[in-house]
């Protein structure tokens, strides 16, 4: 669907709003009435009631079945009006009915895995690659979960009585390797499919569109947009939300109303941000692939703004030569942000099982911002030169790894994003 396409939702409307309409004025809809401009930000942490039998009921139905209903806040764990603006914002961008947020993309995750717990479903199918924090956690079953790594073909027969959830990433962390979200969701059959849409955005996909239940986004990337602000969101249906908002109150992983509105404020930039370092990003693409001193390109066919390449030489003189692109984790910012997933994000993955999933150690990963491409390329062009010229340790490898599971993403000539009929 087209980024300026009429979305209709699941809760009704004057009229279909555009997705770069609703960006702007989702969780805003209020504000005239209320002579306001700007959101307000409710830091309180708690809030009066004289009325403590009603409260006392309120709260029980809190914890027998997840609803919050119209009334006055009660404490800051339970939720909060400021945060409650972005997750009404993030649910209609996704076209979910709901979105529950958190203190970052990992507590998301967690919360996920505790609802399927708690319903005595602790098996997962996964695909790699995911963000290697996921992936350990997955792998590691600190909360007492088990996990199936499979290629996405796999995915029906690993499925088992107590399978609870299977995850994919596409484009994936840090391969940018794609999967067809229709065909795994068929697949799943009835378990939930949890799709982690933090690379592509909704300005780029939409899973439930294609059949997922539940969409997480690590929103201290794109959803906020100015590497500032730290949160997690997952939207999804309501019945699912009110597990996820127990689990948020039991374990207090809350986001913060700063971050709710800085979240928010970044949302209704979101779409214009998205296509213009994917732009950006596919000419970036297109000058790697013809650059005899890289070996493979990485870009995925929905467009986007990450990009990730494979070095001739060594990639750590790469990271050390950029001088205007920042070496550093994350991604989604507004300034460009490069990084070694082998030293860095993908660190905690077992060396053989990266390698398998297509991260090898001569692998960069570039998230493109909003600089021009002219200055971006020079500063890449000298680091590139740096690379060449530097003695390649034995740990590089002898070349690219074999992308396994997911699809790989395509290689050498690449469509310009101008020319996409996703990229108006």
């Amino acid at each position: 669907m087209d980024i300026d396409e009429a979305v209709t939702y699941p809760r009704p409307y004057p009229a279909p709003r555009a997705l770069a309409t609703e960006a702007v004025h989702a969780g805003r809809d209020d504000l005239a009435a209320l002579g306001l401009h700007a959101p307000p930000i409710d830091l309180s942490t708690t809030y009066p009631s004289a009325d403590s039998r009603g409260e006392a009921a309120r709260i029980d139905a809190f914890a027998a079945d997840g609803v919050l209903d119209d009334g006055p806040p009660v404490y800051g764990r339970l939720a909060n009006p400021t945060v409650a603006r972005f997750e009404t914002a993030l649910a209609r961008l996704e076209g979910t009915e709901s979105a529950v947020a958190f203190a970052s993309g990992m507590a998301a995750l967690t919360a996920v895995l505790l609802v399927r717990l708690g319903a005595g479903l602790r098996h997962v199918v996964a695909v790699r690659p995911l963000y290697g924090c996921s992936d350990h956690l997955l792998t590691a079953g600190a909360l007492g979960s088990e996990v199936t790594w499979v290629d996405p073909a796999g995915i029906a027969d690993a499925i088992r009585p107590d399978t609870g959830l299977v995850m994919v990433e596409s484009p994936a962390n840090p391969t940018l390797a794609e999967v067809d979200l229709r065909a795994v969701a068929h697949a799943c059959g009835s378990v939930p499919l949890l799709v982690d849409n933090t690379f592509a955005t909704p300005v780029l996909q939409r899973p439930v569109e294609h059949g997922a239940r539940l969409v997480l986004h690590s929103a201290t990337k794109y959803l906020g947009g100015h590497g500032d602000v730290l949160g997690g969101v997952v939207a999804c249906d309501e019945d699912f939300a009110r597990e996820l908002r127990k689990v948020r109150f039991a374990t207090g992983g809350v986001l913060h109303p700063l971050a709710g509105y800085l979240l928010l404020r970044g949302l209704a930039t979101l779409p214009v941000r998205v296509r213009a370092a994917s732009a950006t990003a596919a000419d970036l693409v297109a000058r790697l692939a013809a650059d005899p001193r890289v070996t493979r390109v990485h870009y995925p066919r929905i467009g986007g703004a990450m990009v990730s390449f494979e070095v001739a030489g060594d990639p750590h003189a790469v990271i050390g030569g950029v001088r205007l692109i920042t070496p550093a984790v994350s991604l989604g910012s507004v300034d460009s942000l490069i990084q070694h997933p082998a030293s860095i994000s993908h660190r905690i993955v077992d060396a053989d099982d990266r390698r398998a999933a297509g991260v090898s150690d001569r692998l960069l990963r570039l998230s493109v911002g909003l600089e021009d491409v002219e200055d971006l390329w020079a500063d890449l062009d000298r680091a590139l030169d740096a690379s060449v010229c530097a003695p390649v340790p034995a740990s590089a490898g002898a070349g690219p790894a074999v992308v396994s599971g997911a699809r790989p993403a395509r290689t050498a000539a690449v469509t310009p994003l101008a020319s996409r009929p996703d990229a108006r």
